[in-house]
């Protein structure tokens, strides 16, 4: 049995676990980032040392998940193999690489008083991430967490729990020989969905959930959970057309924003095409979608420009397929592109493929998303496309984090307040 399964055999409390982190919390946030960055350069030397160990783990879970009928593609995601784990290795590696958030002055003045006032990032404290199927969040999960100076209690899917008490154990033991407190990175105990209730009640203890997977594993953290939530990643990503978009611009834009990796969430669900184009667009569209093996679901004007054409219904306005398949509608006007956005939107990423400037920026101006493409495929919404280095997540919400979820939205902030015996009258 390894260290972590035994762990979470003898301590099967998450409250306790959740405790423990929430010490190792206190001990890591300030440590200098020397420290950090050293144990974080161990964790990478040990996945690679222990290769052997993590996909013996991963194979029983890939045997597992292939007996119980599981998708290919699902297992495909569960699957480690040394060049993936080498990979995991290097981006951890990367996150070395990026700068430290801790300790940065957000902003400061010197009031009139006398007083001076710095606002400097801190670590979050204990975050807590709920997931599913892919291992490789475990690392990469922690690797940010620990950077940003923040304690992690992972709680992965059922369908990797072998997988993820290796890899948990290999980051714990390298942090042990680091210098840094292992109880910084733990595995949430137990493989129930009482396990995943106990930690969204661990208010007090955890200081924020961030879930990464499905439409309902999102929900029902939401919903359920009285530790405060970041909402990340449902994507129902739309892009428009508008009467000035240049027509080959707009075919690349929409193919690749749809085929290029359909499963994630920045991929497009649903176009919208503005009327005035329409007869020039909509047969090429057809085409050049199906050439990807994309299944268009499409109101009455598509039905007419192509038999192949799937008649859409509401449901399919709402629906993430995260699949080869799209939600497609002609539109009268950009403000009708943008209601029906409003109606259907997930709040993560919209496009407008136009040569327009004002309708541009009309669009974006109305657009209420995280991000909003202008002649730029859906997929760019990433914080390693942004230039982040690594992301934790995609936030649809509104509040602290919004977006693709890099190193600084892992952190808040504090007051430093500076006087010289000033007193208040």
């Amino acid at each position: 049995m390894s260290a972590t399964q035994s762990q979470a055999t003898q301590n099967p409390s998450v409250t306790e676990t959740a405790r423990r982190a929430k010490e190792a919390a206190a001990e890591l946030a300030p440590l200098p980032r020397t420290v950090r960055d050293a144990a974080l350069l161990a964790v990478a030397g040990a996945l690679t040392a222990r290769t052997d160990e993590i996909v013996a783990a991963n194979a029983a879970d890939v045997d597992k998940a292939r007996a119980a009928g599981t998708a290919e593609a699902i297992v495909d995601r569960l699957t480690l193999t040394p060049e993936r784990i080498a990979a995991i290795a290097s981006d951890v590696r990367d996150v070395v690489a990026l700068p430290d958030p801790v300790g940065e002055v957000v902003r400061g003045s010197t009031l009139p008083n006398g007083l001076e006032l710095r606002q400097v990032r801190v670590p979050l404290g204990v975050v807590g991430i709920i997931y599913e199927a892919r291992p490789n969040v475990t690392v990469d999960a922690a690797a940010l967490c620990l950077k940003s100076g923040n304690a992690v209690l992972l709680r992965g899917s059922s369908s990797a729990y072998a997988s993820n008490c290796a890899l948990v154990e290999v980051v714990r033991d390298a942090l042990a020989g680091a210098g840094v407190p292992a109880d910084a990175v733990q595995l949430v105990p137990g493989e129930s969905r009482d396990s995943v209730r106990e930690l969204m009640r661990a208010r007090g203890l955890v200081d924020v959930l961030i879930p990464r997977g499905g439409a309902s594993l999102i929900r029902s953290v939401v919903e359920e959970s009285t530790v405060p939530v970041i909402e990340t990643g449902v994507g129902n990503c739309h892009v428009y057309v508008d009467e000035a978009a240049d027509i080959d611009t707009a075919l690349s834009v929409l193919v690749n924003s749809k085929a290029q990796r359909p499963s994630v969430c920045n991929a497009a669900e649903t176009v919208l095409v503005h009327e005035g184009v329409a007869a020039e667009f909509l047969p090429r569209a057809v085409e050049a979608l199906a050439g990807a093996g994309v299944t268009v679901h499409g109101d009455e004007a598509w039905q007419k420009a192509s038999a192949d054409v799937v008649p859409a219904t509401d449901e399919d306005w709402g629906t993430e397929y995260l699949s080869y398949d799209i939600a497609a509608a002609v539109v009268p006007s950009l403000d009708a592109a943008v209601r029906h956005i409003r109606e259907w939107t997930s709040g993560h990423t919209e496009a407008i493929v136009t040569r327009d400037t004002a309708a541009a920026r009309r669009f974006t101006a109305l657009v209420d998303s995280t991000a909003v493409m202008v002649n730029a495929s859906t997929r760019f919404t990433d914080g390693g496309q942004f230039g982040f280095g690594a992301e934790i997540g995609i936030s649809t919400q509104k509040l602290h984090a919004r977006g693709p979820m890099g190193l600084p939205e892992l952190t808040s902030t504090k007051y430093v307040v500076t006087g010289d015996g000033h007193t208040r009258e």
